[in-house]
């Protein structure tokens, strides 16, 4: 089971909360369509592998340092599934792996990550409703009907995205700007981080497409109930993947906070729900009859941003990842390859990207 960093914070140095009302207030509609205008339009497994993930940055940031050895990332198909199982990363976070585009973005995006991260733990009803939100208005707006790359199937107002090939998941580059049509949140512009992606021409519906070979075990164990709000995870699957600890929902996704490991939520409610909660590490510990390891001391977070603002926290995580980074670099094998076409941090969160 992750460790979790035990720190004494004095009385002194701990700030006043901001008010109840502030510091828990939900997102408006507004703020979720913005932050998740980049990617609601991916096919629904890789959306749902993304928003699982964001809850771990951590771990993003250590899978995107992974693959910056050649060895890793010249890895493919089986070799790379073989080398994926040998890390304690949850199952979302390797399955990005194979998306590198996608998961350099997170990395270099890492405030946003954490904020769909969070507001994804904290309300997945009110995030899978911003999902079809945005999916409707591209459908509105005509730019989001099936073709080549994907089969779009809209049942009751529910959309769907799937893959149009078995064996290849082409990964959409879209400018928000275009593809939604008109915003209706002039305060509140979509996000949108070019640069990630190799350039190319956009079609006449404002997209590019990049096919990413499917890789099993890595595909298709999660699926959208849209109509029920959850996130539905095939429990085997997910537990193979998970170096034999099972999933602590069972068959509907839920949060882990094992994974979460030395990273503070900055949502109050949040941490109150998982600080202390059981890990699917500790279920199996007390499933086979040894008593479970005693609560982890973490303090509060003396700043708590309120609900209009990033939360902050990318720099935190890098110094983290940074501790196992160093040793690395001090391995002869490990040899920091250059980010190319994928500069971290190309856009700030908020920012509007041009057409290219």
């Amino acid at each position: 089971m992750a460790s979790i960093l035990s720190i004494s914070v004095a009385p002194a140095q701990v700030q006043p909360q901001p008010p109840a009302d502030q510091a828990t207030a939900p997102l408006a509609q507004s703020q979720l369509d913005q932050m998740l205008a980049p990617i609601a339009l991916y096919p629904d497994e890789l959306l749902g592998q993304i928003l699982m993930a964001a809850g771990y940055p951590l771990e993003v940031v250590e899978a995107d340092r992974w693959l910056e050895d050649p060895n890793n990332a010249a890895l493919r198909g089986d070799d790379l599934a073989a080398a994926l199982d040998q890390q304690s990363w949850d199952p979302s976070v390797k399955s990005l792996v194979p998306f590198r585009q996608v998961l350099h973005m997170m990395n270099g995006q890492l405030d946003w990550t954490e904020s769909i991260g969070e507001a994804f733990i904290a309300d997945p009803s009110a995030v899978m409703d911003s999902v079809q939100r945005l999916r409707r208005q591209a459908e509105a707006a005509g730019k989001l009907r099936s073709n080549a790359d994907e089969i779009v199937t809209d049942q009751n107002g529910e959309i769907t995205i799937e893959p149009a090939n078995a064996q290849t998941v082409y990964v959409p580059d879209y400018e928000p700007s275009v593809v939604y049509g008109p915003w209706i949140y002039p305060d509140y512009p979509p996000y949108y981080f070019p640069d990630y992606f190799d350039n190319c021409a956009f079609d006449d519906f404002g997209y590019c497409w990049f096919p990413i070979p499917i890789i099993l075990p890595l595909w298709g164990w999660d699926r959208w109930d849209w109509g029920h709000h959850r996130l539905d995870i095939d429990r085997g699957r997910f537990t193979g993947l998970n170096r034999g600890h099972p999933p602590v929902g069972g068959d509907v996704w839920e949060h882990d906070p094992a994974h979460r490991r030395d990273v503070p939520y900055q949502q109050p409610a949040v941490r109150a729900q998982f600080q202390g909660a059981p890990t699917s590490s500790e279920v199996v510990r007390t499933s086979r009859g040894y008593p479970a390891a005693p609560p982890a001391q973490v303090p509060a977070n003396p700043r708590v941003p309120p609900t209009m603002e990033s939360y902050g926290q990318g720099e935190v995580v890098r110094m983290q990842a940074e501790r196992g980074a160093s040793s690395r670099a001090s391995m002869p094998s490990y040899q920091p390859r250059s980010t190319g076409g994928f500069p971290r941090g190309a856009a700030p969160a908020g920012r509007i990207g041009g057409r290219r």
